[in-house]
């Protein structure tokens, strides 16, 4: 299952604004990055959601593994988590969040990819 289209983030100015902005932690296969959320960007891209709402996206580079594939099913992993933690709209602080896949080899370290994410979240207790 995907995350949802109005949960995903959007825009240049949206990543420019995390990336100058945001929390770090930091973890050995990935960092993640929160940051409050911006209204005036939300407002820039026209959404109908509402500006404080938690927004995710998931980069995976090439570097990780050359095969979409792999970082595909990496990817939806990671989606996947966060949806199964996300049973009601209200139990989670909304944040700006990107979670960065760091380079190197991941094949068959998916089940400690997904460990590493849920250690990454409860550090930044992203959920209440």
């Amino acid at each position: 299952m995907a995350l949802p289209k109005n949960l995903r983030l959007k825009g240049h100015r949206t990543f420019d604004y995390i990336y100058k902005n945001s929390k770090r932690y930091f973890g050995k296969f990935m960092d993640l990055r929160i940051a409050k959320p911006n209204e005036k960007i939300h407002n820039s891209h026209k959404l109908s959601t509402r500006p404080y709402q938690f927004k995710m996206a998931v980069i995976i580079s090439k570097k990780v593994s050359k095969s979409s594939v792999t970082r595909n099913k990496i990817r939806r992993l990671l989606h996947q988590y966060f949806i199964d933690n996300l049973h009601n709209i209200n139990n989670h602080i909304p944040y700006w969040v990107i979670v960065n896949l760091k380079p190197g080899d991941s094949h068959g370290y998916e089940k400690a990819i997904v460990e590493e994410f849920q250690l990454l979240i409860s550090k930044a207790v992203l959920f209440k």
